[in-house]
């Protein structure tokens, strides 16, 4: 399944609802859009993973790497919903640590 990201503002966070692959040949396109609400000035974001199937290292030096720009504006990235097998990988990456992760978007959102 492609790569698919629809972003939206819930109460002055970007909300990027993430589903599909993503992997070393799609990490890019997820790097570059939230890059993209970073330059604009956001710096409050949540990343619903509900629907990814795959997340790949390349996928998860993206989300750090946003995180480390969003945090030179006191800013940050949380996580919601993500699969069984995301979490897994969140967590043997050490970035369980890292991100706050909700159960879901709306808790997520709340959060900040």
């Amino acid at each position: 399944m492609a790569l698919e990201i629809t972003v939206s503002e819930m109460k002055r966070v970007q909300l990027f609802e993430v589903s599909g692959r993503v992997d070393s040949m799609s990490a890019n396109e997820l790097g570059e859009a939230l890059n993209s609400v970073i330059i604009d000035g956001h710096s409050e974001i949540v990343i619903d993973m509900q629907g990814i199937e795959y997340m790949s290292s390349a996928g998860l030096r993206e989300i750090v790497s946003a995180l480390k720009r969003v945090h030179k504006n006191n800013g940050d990235i949380r996580l919601a919903n993500p699969s069984e097998r995301v979490t897994e990988v969140l967590e043997l990456a050490g970035l369980d640590t890292i991100f706050k992760i909700y159960p879901t978007q709306v808790e997520a959102v709340g959060s900040f």
